[in-house]
């Protein structure tokens, strides 16, 4: 499995599968979240409620993913994740780690051979950016090895110290 870095806007990736930092109810949100929505347009919306009316009632469970269509964005899924939000208190770090393996496990059963991560949780979540970035890039790293059939991950960071941490880890 190839990790790429990249600087700029995670909707504008052509990859098969975008990875969305959500929040629980599925429906939109500040950050990621919204861009994604915004340029997705309105069929990402409404595969998530269609979801919170199935089986995600209430909402996405933290660490765990599931795929909509990515609407107008240049890829083909949009794998929704809820991240955790960072605590001094509590170790969280397996819920940051599940994010990732369970996006790239989505993705495998669709068959996206890429995946274009943000860096989930370090925005409104506060999760520090160098501890998010080794997390992420181990857990990658861990599935590859693993035999997860994506070929190309992707991290699209928006900003210079978001993408410094990532390339110190991926190197």
């Amino acid at each position: 499995m190839e990790i790429v870095l990249v600087r700029g806007d995670i909707t504008e990736q052509q990859v098969d599968a975008v990875v969305n930092a959500a929040n629980s109810s599925l429906l939109g949100g500040g950050g990621v979240d919204g861009a994604i929505h915004r340029k997705g347009g309105p069929q990402i919306l409404a595969a998530c409620r269609d979801l919170r009316a199935g089986h995600y009632g209430k909402g996405l469970p933290t660490g765990r993913a599931v795929a909509t269509t990515a609407g107008r964005l240049p890829a083909r899924w949009v794998v929704h994740t809820v991240g955790p939000v960072h605590s001094r208190s509590e170790d969280r770090s397996e819920l940051l780690a599940s994010c990732h393996r369970e996006s790239l496990r989505v993705a495998a059963e669709l068959g996206a051979r890429s995946v274009a991560f943000p860096a989930i949780s370090t925005g409104v979540y506060r999760w520090p950016v160098e501890d998010a970035a080794r997390i992420a890039v181990q857990t990658v790293r861990e599935a590859g090895a693993s035999g997860c059939s994506v070929e190309e991950v992707r991290f699209v960071l928006f900003d210079a110290p978001a993408y410094e941490a990532f390339a110190a880890q991926a190197v």
